[in-house]
């Protein structure tokens, strides 16, 4: 059976370069030598689906949507990995995929998250692209916890050449919101983003906390936060569901990045937030570098995500 060649341009502009949940390569074994689908086949359809952090609830949606539309012909793996992909891009482009938009200005950006998702690197690698596009920008130190946090978001700065509001370490997070948004605007800056302290989602106090530094940027300015972006460590798998679920809850979450979609095999984690949360994917981190983050493409992620 000959494979179809992947889309090497689409998946180029995402960025996706390493690990693939090979979801292709079990769809072949599925239906090796021109098998026909069977209630067996399709069960085996969902459950590599499942394995690839896709969640049972989509995998099921999937696998009924594509069988809704198959015939006798849909006898062949190319053909069902085909329908796939064309049912998760739509669904995701649903959702409103890789929408990003800033408004009027100062746009305030608040990026929130649990710890070790690269939230910080996050913040420097938009403001990056936002520089690239002709924006100005300022950083906001809302991690205030960490000292650390606080030096390697002003190292980040100088190597943009964008100012960055802090304060000492312990201050209110609050604080910086709102000192923040005060210099962005007297400034005349387009977007201000706003870092803060990694949190685990089943913290309550600390979840509380992003909703005041919300009520502090909403008084200050309102109609803002203009974004609220959960970084989302795409290794983490149906745990970033939940991680997703509870930040939505608290934090108002307008969008997602996802980082690290590079170096899992487990990404299908991205349909089941989009899916369950409608929320849209805006960006993918898929390195290091300040260039490493790409619009996300839902039909380039369904080619990865089905390949293999």
């Amino acid at each position: 059976m000959q494979r179809p060649p992947r889309d090497a341009a689409a998946l180029a502009a995402l960025g996706l370069r390493g690990l693939s949940p090979g979801i292709g390569a079990r769809l072949r074994a599925i239906f090796r030598g021109g098998r026909a689908a069977t209630e067996d086949s399709w069960a085996d359809v969902e459950e590599a689906l499942i394995a690839a952090d896709v969640g049972a609830v989509a995998a099921l949606e999937l696998v009924d949507a594509v069988r809704s539309r198959s015939t006798i012909r849909a006898r062949d793996a190319d053909e069902i990995r085909a329908e796939l992909r064309q049912e998760i891009a739509r669904r995701l482009a649903e959702v409103g995929s890789g929408t990003f938009e800033l408004g009027p200005p100062p746009s305030v950006l608040l990026f929130v998250g649990v710890n070790g998702t690269g939230k910080t690197t996050t913040v420097a690698k938009l403001a990056a692209r936002l520089g690239r596009d002709g924006r100005s920008v300022a950083l906001a130190a809302g991690d205030t916890f960490r000292a650390a946090a606080i030096e390697q978001l002003r190292i980040w700065g100088e190597q943009l050449g964008v100012p960055v509001i802090a304060q000492r370490a312990g201050a209110d997070p609050g604080a910086v919101a709102f000192d923040a948004v005060t210099a962005a605007e007297a400034r005349g800056l387009d977007a201000v983003l706003i870092d803060t302290a990694g949190r685990l989602h089943t913290k309550g106090q600390l979840m509380a906390e992003l909703t005041k530094i919300r009520r502090v940027v909403e008084r200050r300015l309102p109609g803002q936060p203009r974004h609220v972006i959960l970084v989302l460590d795409a290794t983490t798998g149906q745990n970033g569901l939940a991680q997703a679920e509870a930040f939505a809850a608290d934090a108002g979450v307008t969008g997602v990045i996802i980082t690290k979609l590079d170096g899992t095999a487990k990404g299908g984690v991205v349909v089941a937030v989009a899916e369950r949360l409608r929320i849209p994917i805006q960006f993918v981190g898929v390195g290091e570098g300040l260039g490493d983050l790409a619009p996300f493409d839902p039909h380039a992620y369904a080619e990865w995500l089905l390949s293999g």
